[in-house]
C-alpha cells in the first residue's frame, strides 16, 4: 500500500500542508492542535505518574499530580474540542460511519507501517514511532509471561489511530474516553468544558444515568469515540474477551484510574475491568529511550498476528 505520507502528517499533526484550498488547510489545523498524538499521553504521565517514579525521585503523588500550571496549551485546547463535540449524536454517527468498516482493506503490517508516519520529526520530544511504544507495552508484557493474548494487545492497542488515514481530527482518534448520553463526571480532566457541550444542558442527557439504567453495563453504554471503541468493534470476531476490555477500555481513565462511574457498571463488567487495571501500568510506564529490536522481534509477532488474525483486515 502507498502511503501519502504529507497528507498523513498533516491530518495527524498539522505539520504539512498539501491543500491548495487554504480554507480547507485551516479547518484541519484548527482540529490538530497536538504536536503529535503523543503529547495526550504525556499529559496521561503528568496525572498518573509511574508509583516508582514517585518514590526515587522523593515525591507525592499531589506533586506530580499538579500539572495545570505547566500544561501545553495544545493539551488544554485539545480537550476543549473534544469536550464540546462529543455528543451522544456524535458518538452515534461516527459508529454509524465508521464501524461498517468499509473504508479500506489492509493488512496488520500496511497498519503498523501507517502508524509509523505519526510521530516521525513532528514532535522534537519524541524519538520513538508508534511501532516502538506498541512493541516496548507488548514486550514488557510478555517478560512477565503473560497470556500471548495479551502480548498481541499490548502490540495493537493503539491500532485504532489509523484513524486519523480517514481524515478523524485528533480530539476524535484520542484522548481520555468516557460515556455519553449521561452526565458528565467532574474526574473528566477538564470537565469544566463540557458546559458548552450541546448535551450538557439537555435533561434527556445530563442526569446521573441519563438514558442509561443504573448498573446496566458497560456494553450498554456508549462511550466518547476514539481509536478505542473503533479497534475493540473491529478486534471482536478475533480475540477474547479480556483483550477486548482491554481494547476499549484502555483511555476509560475517569472509571480505571477514578472510579467515576461505578454506577453503570455491573458485576462482570467490575471483573473484567482487573485485566484493564492490570494493562494500564504497561500502556503508561513502559515508555524508555532504548528501542526494541525489531528485526529481531519481527518474526515472533509474525507468528503471533498469524495466530489470531486473517492476513487482510477491513478498515
Amino acid at each position: 500500500m502507498q502511503i501519502d505520507r504529507k497528507l498523513i502528517l498533516y491530518l495527524c499533526t498539522g505539520v504539512q500542508n498539501p491543500y491548495k484550498d487554504m480554507s480547507q488547510a485551516l479547518h484541519h489545523r484548527s482540529n490538530n492542535l497536538l504536536h503529535s498524538l503523543e503529547e495526550w499521553e504525556k499529559d496521561l504521565l503528568n496525572r498518573y505518574p509511574d508509583p516508582n517514579t514517585i518514590v526515587k525521585e522523593g515525591k507525592t503523588v499531589e506533586a506530580y499530580r499538579n500539572y495545570e500550571t505547566t500544561i501545553r496549551d495544545t493539551v488544554k485546547e485539545f480537550y476543549r474540542l473534544n469536550h464540546i463535540n462529543q455528543t451522544y449524536d456524535f458518538v452515534l454517527q461516527k459508529k454509524a460511519e465508521f464501524l461498517k468498516f468499509d473504508k479500506q482493506e489492509m493488512s496488520v503490517w500496511d497498519a503498523v507501517e501507517f502508524l509509523n508516519q505519526l510521530v516521525d520529526d513532528s514532535d522534537p520530544d519524541t524519538d520513538l514511532d508508534q511501532l516502538q511504544h506498541l512493541l516496548q507495552t507488548s514486550e514488557a508484557i510478555r517478560a512477565d509471561n503473560h497470556p500471548d493474548w495479551m502480548v498481541l494487545t499490548g502490540f495493537f492497542h493503539d491500532m485504532g489511530k489509523v484513524l486519523c488515514l480517514f481524515g478523524e481530527p485528533q480530539w476524535a482518534t484520542v484522548g481520555d474516553t468516557y460515556p455519553v448520553g449521561c452526565a458528565f463526571s467532574d474526574k473528566i480532566v477538564f470537565s469544566e468544558f463540557f458546559k458548552d457541550n450541546p448535551d450538557y444542558n439537555n435533561p434527556k442527557y445530563n442526569t446521573k444515568y441519563g438514558v442509561y439504567e443504573p448498573n446496566c453495563g458497560l456494553s450498554n453504554v456508549h462511550l466518547s469515540w476514539g481509536h478505542d471503541e473503533y479497534f475493540y468493534s473491529m478486534m471482536k470476531p478475533y480475540l477474547p474477551e479480556p483483550a477486548l476490555y482491554i481494547l476499549r477500555y484502555h483511555s476509560f481513565y475517569p472509571q480505571h484510574r477514578e472510579n467515576a462511574y461505578q454506577h453503570l457498571m455491573d458485576k462482570h463488567d467490575e471483573e473484567m475491568f482487573k485485566w484493564v487495571k492490570l494493562f494500564n501500568p504497561y500502556d503508561l510506564y513502559s515508555k524508555n529511550p532504548n528501542p526494541p529490536d525489531w528485526q529481531k522481534l519481527k518474526p515472533y509477532y509474525e507468528d503471533l498476528v498469524a495466530k489470531y488474525l486473517p492476513p487482510t483486515l477491513k478498515f
